[in-house]
């Protein structure tokens, strides 16, 4: 009965253990929370300084709010579609700046990954401008036989081919994985660098 008795009493010992621990595994994931909050909010401007937020807050909850904030904010650096979108990517990277308190070597990591986005966008309009050329010779001789048998001008749009759709798909998804690849390796030495 002895035994039976130390053995209920170590699986309460560690039920207690583990409701501790998950005690203070809730309390991390709500500062993380918070943090993806603020990181959040900054984008949205309605938090200003993140590094103030941080100091602002207990000694013991910064970890977990950098970690949250740096989640959401790395999160919205993302391959850019357009030009205009890289503005979100830069504030998110101003933003992880300041978290960092200006670390030389996290901005030398947001140059690096500029260069990339720029780069992306750059070789992403080239390529699309090679393929719609490419593509216009076809067109142009489409349309002189469409002419020629119906006896009316049309002008045909090289982008609306399903060929062309095709092959700009393939040729995105190359870019994207390559692009992808080398932005996702940057947003880890983010991580690391603000997880010291």
């Amino acid at each position: 009965m002895a035994e039976i008795r130390s053995t209920m009493d170590m699986v309460m010992e560690r039920a207690a253990r583990m409701g501790g621990d998950a005690g203070s595994d809730l309390e991390a994931e709500e500062k993380i929370k918070a943090g993806m909050r603020a990181g959040a909010g900054y984008l949205r401007s309605e938090v200003a300084d993140l590094a103030k937020f941080v100091s602002s807050q207990a000694e013991s909850d910064r970890s977990s709010l950098v970690k949250g904030i740096t989640q959401a904010l790395l999160r919205n650096i993302a391959l850019p579609r357009e030009s205009d979108q890289q503005s979100v990517a830069e504030t998110a990277m101003n933003g992880l700046v300041q978290v960092g308190q200006g670390s030389g070597e996290l901005l030398a990591v947001f140059g690096d990954m500029k260069k990339v986005l720029d780069q992306y966008l750059q070789h992403r309009q080239q390529l699309r401008q090679q393929l719609e050329d490419g593509f216009a010779q076809q067109m142009g001789q489409m349309q002189d036989n469409v002419a020629k048998q119906t006896g009316m001008n049309m002008k045909l749009d090289p982008s609306q081919h399903p060929k062309f759709q095709e092959e700009w798909h393939r040729l995105q998804a190359e870019l994207n994985d390559h692009y992808g690849k080398a932005l996702d390796q940057y947003k880890q030495m983010v991580e690391q660098l603000l997880s010291r």
